[in-house]
């Protein structure tokens, strides 16, 4: 890069810095009156051209040209994840297009030849221009852009100001509160203002127990906020006695939900999942929003992330990227599933599906329903009770009548139905719910998507797989709950739990993603999670081999799940998903070979660049 970047315009004299090297080191002459105008306006003439330089070296793309062709010196280290072409040395990008792909020679004959250039290029475009040709550094690779088929972006981008993972005990967490209350400057100048965080995980605690309210009421600077912190898997909230004491009087029961209570029956600060909204905060601010998205585009580009699937839009944040859309502010494609909420009015036939927005990078066509809770905090819904606690069986958040009820209607209304299910009872009774929808309807045109789909009876996978039902799956959840989840189903339950081969050969398509803020969004863990089914240290519970070894998948399964299979399941698979001549130049150059580096290798991989439209949004060669 030249060192123009980081230089100065001016020397903080207002000369120019080549201009005053010259003033201080050449030699000095008496001038007339007519040579002292001409020197000040070639003075006057350099300072502007300096300054301009400098401008246009920080603000050009990294590819000056619109067309240019993207090789590799090592051969066919282009994955391109077309079954015509699965491997090839070279894609040649004319504005935000892949329009040409082959070995170097290849497309350099092509572009030499007007017959095929005619063919190759937009009708009426010049066939004489030179073909620019950039190599990446040797060793690395080209993969088409990476996507995440589940993510709450905004969500993330909230966890990262008050990081929970990392809290070893409640304590801690409640250390890390402090922390930001007593750092953050809206914080300080807001009393009132809510205090959120994410992350934390009392299953990884010494003794895995819910925390409770008096665990942030230790602490004065805690205890005089309204504090609410959100659980890894975002299916449960803990909540200080301010909190506790703004929402009294509390109901003895909610309905798909849980108050978790002591041994007198009074409230401790956990709420899980329906019962999470008694607490009615204020919204976000704009300033809140945007902050958030800034931190999570700035995460998500810099992993690989050309595409986001958002799995849970409401009314505010739904407006928030339709504004953003509108002013072309949008740094990355964003896929959005809207909240349904059972118990307010349908919307789906007065609200019209908004698809490609700002040049195809804001798409909300999808309806986002809850079936059950999660596994991690004992709400998904069972057929049988859970092993380490028989009392329960989990618990559906959405009846079957009303599953049957909304489902055709959104479909008829050309709405994707994308339905949150984990529990083995709560997967096959949306897929009863899919089963009775989609007769007469053409699969290809809906698409609808099952979420997690975590636990799932053999007959139900092969039903996906007749139905043309996608399971969207979140490969890090398995290295997650593989520590917890045979005490929680038992020996033989258990291995139907994440079990990603079984569903693919029952016929089943399966879309990759990571559920940030609930797990590490970089892409990379979820295709290591995929191919190893360790930890990122190498362990699990059942050796180095990994869990249930027979569910790992092959690494080719992994990048189809990142790229071709995520495009399918947002409709895009026309425009995105691979490195094919007419379809949108998205790709990531990666540091090494992750399709062939031995597994333990393949976290250490970095990304290099990340392109949208042919241009880095991250990163340079």
């Amino acid at each position: 890069m030249s060192d123009l970047r980081n230089r100065s315009p001016s020397s903080g004299k207002g000369v120019a810095p080549e201009t005053e090297q010259l003033k201080q080191s050449g030699p000095h002459y008496p001038q007339s009156s007519d040579s002292r105008v001409l020197t000040k306006l070639l003075y006057l003439l350099s300072t502007v051209f300096a300054l301009c330089w400098v401008v246009f070296f920080n603000t050009r793309p990294s590819y000056v040209s619109d067309t240019y062709a993207l090789c590799s010196k090592d051969g066919a280290m282009i994955y391109t994840v077309d079954p015509k072409r699965p491997r090839v040395q070279c894609i040649v990008v004319r504005g935000p297009m892949i329009i040409d792909m082959g070995s170097l020679e290849e497309v350099h004959r092509h572009w030499e030849t007007p017959q095929i250039l005619e063919q190759i290029l937009p009708k009426g475009e010049s066939t004489k221009s030179r073909l620019e040709t950039r190599f990446i550094r040797s060793g690395s690779i080209i993969v088409p852009g990476l996507s995440d088929s589940h993510a709450h972006m905004l969500e993330y981008g909230a966890s990262r100001l008050i990081p929970l993972e990392s809290a070893k005990t409640a304590s801690d967490a409640a250390a890390a509160v402090k922390r930001f209350i007593l750092a953050d400057e809206d914080t300080q100048a807001d009393p009132e203002k809510y205090v959120e965080g994410w992350g934390w995980d009392h299953t990884q605690w010494p003794v895995q127990e819910f925390p409770t309210a008096a665990d942030l009421d230790k602490d004065p600077v805690v205890r005089d906020r309204k504090v609410v912190l959100q659980a890894k898997d975002g299916h449960a909230i803990w909540v200080n006695s301010r909190v506790l004491e703004a929402i009294s009087p509390l109901p003895d029961t909610v309905e798909g939900g849980v108050i978790v209570r002591d041994a007198a029956g009074n409230p401790t600060g956990c709420l899980l999942d329906n019962a999470q909204y008694l607490v009615q905060k204020p919204p976000p601010t704009k300033k809140d929003l945007e902050k958030r998205f800034r931190l999570v585009t700035e995460d998500a580009l810099s992993s690989g992330l050309t595409s986001i699937h958002d799995a849970g839009f409401d009314p505010q944040s739904l407006e928030f990227f339709k504004q953003l859309a509108a002013e072309d502010k949008l740094p990355i494609r964003i896929y959005g599933m809207t909240y349904f909420d059972e118990t307010a009015e349908y919307w789906g036939d007065k609200v019209k599906p908004i698809i490609g927005a700002a040049n195809g990078k804001f798409t909300a066509r999808s309806v986002k329903i809850f079936a059950d809770g999660a596994l991690r905090s004992g709400g998904s819904a069972l057929f049988e009770p859970y092993t380490d606690n028989p009392s329960t069986r989990g618990f559906m958040r959405i009846e079957p009548e009303v599953l049957n009820a909304w489902i055709p209607r959104f479909l008829r209304d050309g709405w994707q139905v994308n339905i949150h299910a984990i529990g083995d009872r709560a997967n096959a009774l949306v897929i009863d719910a899919f089963e009775n929808a989609l007769q007469g309807i053409n699969v290809t045109a809906s698409r609808p998507r099952l979420e997690h789909a975590q636990i799932i009876r053999h007959e139900d996978m092969a039903r996906l797989g007749k139905l043309g039902i996608i399971a969207s799956i979140q490969p890090t959840h398995a290295t997650s709950d593989m520590l917890f989840g045979e005490q929680r189903l038992g020996p033989e339950r258990v291995k139907l739990l994440y079990a990603f081969q079984s569903i693919i050969d029952h016929g089943a398509r399966v879309t990759f993603g990571s559920d940030a803020p609930v797990e590490n969004m970089k892409p990379l863990y979820g295709f290591f999670a995929a191919v190893a089914r360790v930890a990122p240290d190498g362990t699990s519970p059942h050796g180095p081999d990994g869990w249930f070894p027979e569910q790992r998948l092959s690494r080719e399964e992994a990048l189809r799940g990142m790229t071709i299979e995520p495009a399918y399941a947002s409709f895009t698979d026309d425009s995105l998903g691979s490195l094919t001549p007419g379809k949108r130049a998205d790709y990531v150059v990666l540091s090494q070979n992750i399709m062939t580096v031995p597994t333990e290798e393949i976290l250490a991989t970095e990304v290099l660049l990340t392109a949208i439209d042919g241009k880095p949004v991250y990163g340079e060669l």
